[in-house]
């Protein structure tokens, strides 16, 4: 018998790994707003650049596009642009400037503007007093600031990711920034872990680790790094999912002939799990509608794996996908109207999109190996895993396919990403 050894750790106090990332974004979206986003002032007394980050954030979600800084006019943050026309000129609709500050205290000072250069007006400004190693985090929230201001939608810069890396033997779970860096390792295993998923309130990780030499269900404690057994029933227990209201999971358990999907109570230790799916076919994956009142899933009852929804209680099952003999891993948008879902293409795996209402499907990759995706909160990016070169990565794309961006990991294999929700 293997030895396996399994180690969790505060994740306030866990080493972090720095610039793990490097960000790759191609292609061109739709319809793009020219933004500038100019160095902060003083920025040189931090080793994050903030304006360059702010910057990698818009050209990420696909919506912005970046105005070359050669020959820019100055600008001030506190008493607005100096010259608004040569920013006009330019081509920039909008400009970020600001400035960070070292305190006494050794906290930074940041402050920012958010300017409408076809009118020359302040379109707002905030500030942060953060601590150093929460520069990126700010340098996120001041996107997420712009995005909101330019597009009246969320932005999701400043949530996080949480992924399963596989570096030799050992598997480790991993809790990120969206960007992919701040990466900060929840638990180590020479078992495998897979399938982590977060909790509506983001403070919890539901995932199935191997080291009881069977697949089981924990729930941890993102702050706090606590952790219980909440699914360890007799053969598998796998694939969990949270309801919207954080008071469900939903899991798929062998227990009784088969795998089915069982509904179980989040917050009572030992509850009993509920069978909602009684068919002879395999059936796993679930995932909750945003009203909590539909569950979609996966299933070979028809002889192949599609996607199929059901009333959250079991009631009123019907097939959703029909293209293709191979589907699997689905994801629904927080809005309800598009499923993502991997399908198996000439024999490749690819991410593809599904408009519940017309019934359209749209291919998202390239790439012949992809699984796990995920829907950014506000609906309108997916995280992914994939492999490119030989090696297994982390990718973001918008909904239409036409903006990606490569988060390659320095070290080990990435699989099994979920992207947390927006919380603030």
């Amino acid at each position: 018998m293997k030895n396996w050894v399994i180690s969790v750790c505060l994740l306030l106090s866990c080493t972090v790994v720095q610039a793990q990332f490097r960000v790759e974004v191609s292609g061109v979206g739709t319809t793009q707003i020219p933004v500038a986003v100019t160095p902060f002032r003083g920025n040189d007394v931090s080793v994050q650049k903030i304006a360059a980050i702010i910057q990698a954030d818009l050209e990420r979600s696909g919506m912005f596009r970046s105005i070359d800084l050669a020959g820019a006019p100055a600008t001030d943050e506190t008493n607005g642009l100096m010259d608004p026309s040569l920013w006009r000129k330019k081509g920039a609709d909008a400009l970020v400037s600001g400035s960070v500050t070292k305190l006494p205290d050794g906290r930074m000072d940041v402050r920012f503007r958010l300017w409408d250069v076809a009118r020359n007006e302040n379109m707002g400004g905030q500030g942060y007093s953060v601590a150093p190693a929460d520069m990126r985090m700010a340098a996120h929230k001041i996107a997420d600031y712009v995005y909101e201001k330019l597009t009246g939608e969320k932005a999701v810069f400043s949530t996080r990711i949480a992924y399963v890396t596989k570096n030799g033997t050992v598997y480790t779970l991993w809790v990120a920034d969206a960007d992919g860096e701040n990466a900060t390792f929840a638990l180590r295993s020479n078992e495998p872990i897979i399938s982590p998923a977060w909790s509506p309130t983001g403070s919890q990780l539901a995932y199935v680790s191997f080291e009881a030499r069977k697949p089981s269900v924990y729930v941890h404690d993102v702050e706090t790094a606590k952790r219980r057994l909440v699914a360890n029933f007799k053969g598998s227990n796998s694939a969990p999912t949270w309801s919207p209201d954080g008071r469900t999971l939903a899991v798929t358990l062998s227990r009784e002939n088969g795998s089915q999907i069982f509904l179980l109570d989040a917050l009572t230790p030992g509850a009993e799990p509920r069978r909602i799916t009684t068919s002879a076919a395999i059936d796993t994956e679930p995932t909750f509608s945003s009203d909590g009142k539909t569950i979609y899933f996966v299933s070979d009852r028809g002889g192949t794996p599609q996607i199929y929804r059901m009333a959250a209680n079991g009631a009123n099952v019907e097939r959703v996908t029909f293209t293709g003999n191979y589907n699997i891993s689905p994801t629904l948008s927080p809005d309800g109207k598009s499923l993502a879902f991997v399908s198996r293409v000439s024999g490749a795996f690819k991410i593809q999109v599904l408009d519940l209402g017309s019934g359209s499907v749209t291919a998202i990759t390239d790439t012949s190996a992809d699984e796990k995706p995920s829907f950014s909160p506000n609906g309108r990016m997916l995280l992914y895993a994939t492999e490119q070169q030989g090696k297994e990565a982390l990718m973001m794309a918008t909904v239409d396919g036409k903006v990606k961006s490569r988060l390659t990991a320095a070290d080990g294999d990435i699989r099994q990403p979920h992207w947390g929700p927006a919380v603030r």
